[in-house]
């Protein structure tokens, strides 16, 4: 079943944190598609206005400007709501290596002030955004829930106590918490501009203005690349998971491998550019290779991806192509 036949009344109240940004956005216009409401909480610190302002005039949509660090906030926000998709934190291994303080606050603290709020307002599910980054150094493919790794950058230690918090307010409190571990999800609206960009839009960007992108590594790095409209699938059937689901942590991906030096070629080859690129020195934190056994989200949420990579990015190209 796709997501778009999913059932949800109009009354419906969705709270999507992290609304602004690149996942967030693409769920609360899933949501509004719907005929749901939605509220957006996001504070703008890598989200963007220009998110905001595509649904601001539907009478559906509200946009509450805070911060995740805050409980009243979080306290204000859920009331009402029937289910919560979680998005609000921090991305970037590089980052979170040199900020490790603010990211145990944002994504960690913002992440329990979630749940308590979740779980005083009666939330029916609470969808939080993990990540592949807990696998850490196994090397087992495809990754299988169940058998994860030592850490490697505080961002997956982070996504880690997220797990277990959530599993906490599964067990003690009731609340119905689903993880979605993304793999490497890539799409329309996501930052190009940056340090810290990731990898598919800074290279589509950088070729479509000249420029020759850096690779770090020698490009035989693989990833099980995600297209967004399969994690808003995995967000929308997550709401309606059945109770067997609750306090679990689901790989949400394709369920294919890329080798980055391929999707480089790919990326020249569609916007007709010979381009060479920079091979740079690895990043500290990076996983070597990654790709997703999905059976288990297949299995309890009826998780069933429709957009391989080369539908993906081209869908993915096309949007860059028409904004950038």
């Amino acid at each position: 079943m796709s997501y778009q036949d999913l059932h949800f009344s109009e009354s419906t109240l969705f709270l999507v944190t992290g609304g602004a940004g690149f996942i967030g956005s693409n769920l609360c216009e899933a949501i509004l598609k719907k005929g749901c409401r939605v509220r957006c909480l996001d504070d703008l610190s890598t989200g963007k206005q220009a998110n905001v302002d595509l649904f601001i005039d539907n009478p559906r949509y509200e946009f509450v400007r805070g911060d995740v660090k805050d409980l009243d906030t979080c306290m204000a926000a859920c009331e009402g709501v029937d289910y919560v998709l979680h998005e609000a934190a921090w991305g970037s291994v590089p980052r979170s290596i040199e900020m490790p303080l603010f990211y145990s606050l944002n994504n960690i603290q913002g992440t329990l002030n979630m749940l308590e709020a979740a779980r005083r307002c009666g939330v029916k599910t609470f969808v939080y955004a993990s990540s592949s980054s807990v696998y850490g150094d196994e090397a087992h493919l495809p990754k299988t829930e169940g058998a994860e790794g030592n850490l490697l950058s505080p961002y997956a230690v982070t996504k880690r106590c997220d797990e277990e918090w959530a599993k906490q307010y599964h067990h003690h409190y009731g609340l119905k918490t689903i993880g979605l571990r993304y793999f490497n999800v890539f799409g329309r609206r996501q930052d190009p501009e940056g340090a810290y960009a990731a990898v598919i839009p800074k290279f589509i960007r950088m070729l479509l203005h000249g420029e020759q992108p850096v690779i770090h590594g020698d490009g035989r790095q693989s990833r099980d690349f995600t297209y967004v409209e399969n994690v808003v699938e995995a967000n929308l059937k997550a709401c309606l998971a059945p109770d067997e689901a609750s306090g679990e942590a689901f790989n949400i991906a394709y369920g294919g491998r890329e080798y980055l030096i391929d999707i480089y070629r790919v990326l020249t080859n569609a916007l007709g550019k010979d381009v060479e690129p920079v091979f740079g020195p690895e990043r500290p934190g990076d996983i070597k290779h990654s790709n997703a056994d999905i059976s288990k989200a297949r299995r309890l949420l009826g998780y069933n991806p429709e957009y391989d990579f080369a539908r993906g990015i081209a869908e993915t190209i096309d949007w860059y192509r028409a904004n950038l």
